[in-house]
């Protein structure tokens, strides 16, 4: 499980560091994640520590995103100054986010004529 840990936080680590290294403004998290879930694709597998790890912390996520719910409540002054600009950027990648489900789904599911034969 140690293993699992150290799997998460080498990623994390990595991540951070590309950013501060191509100085990018996307959170090193995000970056960590992403080449975390290139690494899996690339092995094909995933190691029986981080799987114990994750299923841990996905036990517990409800719990992680407490801190982000009261950071927002500090700043409804600012959201309610900008809730139009809000609206707008929710509805569009909502709606660009319902698109690429919709295409990826039909692009998953099999043909009329692969299901007749």
């Amino acid at each position: 499980m140690a293993i699992g840990f150290l799997i998460l936080l080498g990623f994390q680590l990595a991540g951070e560091l590309l950013v501060r290294w191509l100085d990018v403004p996307i959170p090193g998290s995000v970056v960590g994640m992403v080449l975390l879930f290139v690494g899996l694709l690339l092995v094909q597998d995933v190691p029986e520590g981080l799987r114990l790890v994750s299923n841990g912390l996905l036990r517990v996520l409800p719990l992680l995103l407490v801190p982000a719910g009261v950071g927002i409540m500090q700043y409804l002054d600012l959201l309610a100054e900008a809730w139009a600009e809000l609206l707008i950027a929710l509805s569009v990648s909502t709606f660009i986010t319902l698109l690429l489900v919709a295409a990826v789904l039909k692009k998953m599911m099999p043909n009329d004529e692969e299901q007749q034969n």
